[in-house]
């Protein structure tokens, strides 16, 4: 057996024997010694099919979360320009306040907007979000992309070294446990590591079936940098596909053979795959029956067969371009169209 095979085998039986009961995901220890959920519930409402922001209209978010903490989710995902980090702190001090929760059992991330990249801006930024999400501290805090941005829209080019050192005071300070980025790419990073000697703890970036980034990955194991994956499911559901998207959909004959050998869905093995693959995913929704599907993928373990196939639907098909940053001097992408 060859040596990855031996690693996912691993990887699979440490977190079956780990998962705990009423679906907790297993946790991650991260490279500062805290620990991370291996599954979280993401609470960006996504794109339209045009291309424009679902905007939040009620309370979903709120029920969301509460939905997901009750079926065993211990990991949420936010950020300040999702606008719901309102709704993501009433739901977990709800769940505080019922006795079902304390604030040490829920990891709780947001972000810093790229309006914010100023050194000096980023503790208020986070004091900001403490105080939406009413509560005393983060456990992580991320800069949500490279690419700064001024108020009316132009470019900002901040160093993103600043940025970094602005996170390191706000982690200093008791306001954010653990640091880190989203969207970088591996240049990013090792500039980031090298002008400041602190490694992020997690890189979040789109992570799915169509978008695997395996050097992507190989380099933050290397670097003992965790990764968290949004978009998980990418272009799975034909009603959110864009027109161009490669394969496969929730109806792939593959995949459903798959999922009913498990007894799961398609989006659980999608989820089951990137979790093997060493990714925490953050699949996002506001249906109660879906949320506790998706964490419930610690209960059975993919064939090597099974990766293989899952593996070559690897297109490199971002569905999260920001095309309209593409001339920002850190556009972290390959510049080019799908």
């Amino acid at each position: 057996m060859a040596l990855h095979s031996y690693i996912f085998v691993f990887v699979s039986l440490l977190l079956l024997n780990e998962a705990r009961g009423g679906g907790v995901a297993p946790s991650i220890r991260l490279n500062d010694g805290r620990e991370i959920p291996s599954l979280g519930l993401g609470t960006w409402l996504g794109l339209k099919r045009d291309g424009s922001r679902v905007e939040v209209q009620d309370d979903s978010v709120e029920k969301a979360v509460e939905y997901a903490i009750d079926a065993g989710y211990r990991h949420i995902d936010t950020a300040s320009i999702y606008n719901t980090e309102d709704q993501v702190g009433r739901a977990i001090n709800n769940k505080i306040k019922e006795g079902v929760i304390k604030r040490e059992d829920i990891f709780v991330t947001t972000k810093l907007w790229n309006t914010r990249h100023a050194k000096e801006d980023v503790v208020p930024a986070l004091r900001e979000s403490l105080k939406r999400l009413n509560l005393d501290y983060i456990d992580l805090y991320l800069i949500h992309w490279p690419v700064g941005l001024l108020a009316n829209g132009s470019f900002d080019t901040t160093d993103n070294a600043q940025t970094w050192q602005g996170l390191v005071e706000a982690r200093d300070q008791g306001l954010a446990r653990s640091i880190g980025v989203s969207n970088f790419n591996e240049q990013q990073l090792d500039s980031l590591a090298a002008r400041t000697h602190v490694t992020p703890a997690v890189l979040q970036v789109e992570i799915n079936l169509n978008l695997q980034q395996p050097s992507l990955l190989e380099y933050c194991r290397r670097q003992n940098i965790t990764v968290t994956g949004y978009t998980p499911f990418g272009s799975l559901f034909p009603s959110k596909a864009q027109d161009d998207a490669p394969p496969p959909r929730v109806d792939d004959p593959a995949l459903v053979n798959i999922a009913n050998k498990y007894n799961k869905t398609v989006p659980q093995i999608a989820l089951r795959y990137l979790v093997e693959l060493g990714v925490v995913p953050i699949p996002k929704s506001t249906t109660r029956s879906r949320i506790e599907q998706n964490v419930a993928v610690f209960d059975f373990s993919l064939t090597q067969q099974e990766r293989d196939l899952l593996k070559s639907y690897d297109r490199g098909y971002r569905t999260i371009p920001v095309l309209h940053w593409i001339d920002h001097p850190y556009y972290p992408f390959e510049k080019r169209q799908h």
